[in-house]
């Protein structure tokens, strides 16, 4: 059965580093505090990090654009993750929770890029360096920077997944601008349609292979980490819908693999918004129905608000919210409940949403 969904309230308004003494680790009590966020200017206001450091995670995860390093040039990438190391609140905020990052455009190192751009594999290893990942690391040994892991003991497992939606994604397709100044004017702002061609691809097939391998692992919630949004399809900005084969597909492994507990973090927008994909509220389609409502939770920025207002996202539930965020997921394990939040720069939940870990179970 599809899960009712609550919505409670919208309130608008370069070492391997050792792991902090009482940082959370794969083996360790069950995860209840994790915060998200993406798109940090390491040479704008730094206070965010102040907040989440008072939100007091168990584990954080960063969603990509972490730096803005638009570059060739990996001495100058270098430099720009040693800005945000040298940021003293992000440090103290490192040294007392889990990192866990994937990586967007901007400090994959070009607008909107994708395969094509040509330093990558350079940019993968200044990336896994300011991770601190170990040489001996599979993360080192193959291509793209994805990842998961699994916190918690049996029965409260939580499993993290971060994809890299850049490495291996093929070719964005443009829309004629006469096509984009009517949708603009319909609050559909953004450059690109969809790629149709079915072998243009997000994931690259190692990748898929690999995700289909964890998600058959088990777990009781499982974070699906992407840099861009899964369910929002209306804007054309960047979007898992700008490929809707490969957006079908991921829908399909889900279904295919019957994972459950799956909830998509998101960030690259510079808005916060919380997105429910429920295949029994619209007309039905199997490809896109993982067997329960599919929620994805975008928050970004965390220090570069938006200078627009106004976007259409048919999926979305409550409200946008257009200043600086970062996002909250509490795991009540007793209860069996999830709230997803998104907070101001205050600390203060903006947008709250919440849903019974029974309801993320394939019907």
């Amino acid at each position: 059965m599809h899960p009712t969904v609550l919505l409670l309230s919208i309130a608008l308004s370069s070492a391997c580093l050792a792991p902090p003494p009482h940082a959370q680790t794969d083996a360790a009590l069950p995860l209840r505090r994790i915060a998200f966020g993406s798109c940090f200017q390491s040479d704008g206001p730094p206070e965010i990090w102040s907040t989440i450091a008072e939100y007091d995670p168990e584990l954080l995860i960063l969603l990509g654009d972490n730096v803005y390093a638009d570059t060739e040039d990996m001495d100058v990438m270098r430099a720009k993750y040693a800005e945000l190391d040298a940021v003293p609140a992000f440090a103290g905020l490192r040294a007392s929770t889990t990192l866990l990052a994937t990586w967007d455009d901007h400090d994959y190192g070009v607008n909107d890029g994708g395969a094509d751009y040509p330093m990558r594999s350079q940019a993968k290893e200044v990336f896994l360096d300011f991770l601190g990942e170990p040489r001996t690391s599979p993360r080192r040994e193959r291509e793209g920077i994805y990842d998961a892991r699994v916190f918690g003991p049996r029965g409260k497992r939580v499993q993290v997944i971060l994809l890299d939606t850049r490495y291996f994604r093929g070719p964005l397709t443009k829309a004629p601008e006469t096509a984009l100044r009517f949708a603009a004017a319909l609050g559909r702002l953004g450059s690109y349609v969809g790629n149709t061609d079915p072998a243009a691809t997000v994931l690259g097939e190692a990748q898929w292979a690999w995700l289909e391998r964890e998600l058959e692992k088990p777990a009781e919630i499982r974070i699906l980490a992407s840099s861009i949004q899964i369910v929002a399809e209306d804007h054309h900005f960047e979007r898992w819908a700008n490929f809707p084969h490969e957006r079908k597909r991921l829908f399909k492994t889900l279904r295919r693999t019957g994972a459950n507990g799956v909830v998509a973090i998101s960030g690259d927008r510079h808005m916060a918004e919380i997105s429910v994909l429920d295949a029994s509220r619209a007309e039905p389609d199997t490809a896109l129905d993982p067997g329960y409502a599919f929620i994805d939770v975008t928050s970004s920025s965390l220090n570069r608000p938006s200078t627009w207002r106004n976007e259409v996202n048919r999926h979305r539930v409550g409200s946008a919210y257009f200043d600086v965020n970062f996002g909250t997921l509490e795991l009540d394990w007793e209860s069996g409940q999830l709230r997803l939040s998104i907070r101001n720069d205050s600390g203060q939940e903006a947008i709250r949403f919440e849903v019974a870990f029974d309801e993320l179970k394939p019907h």
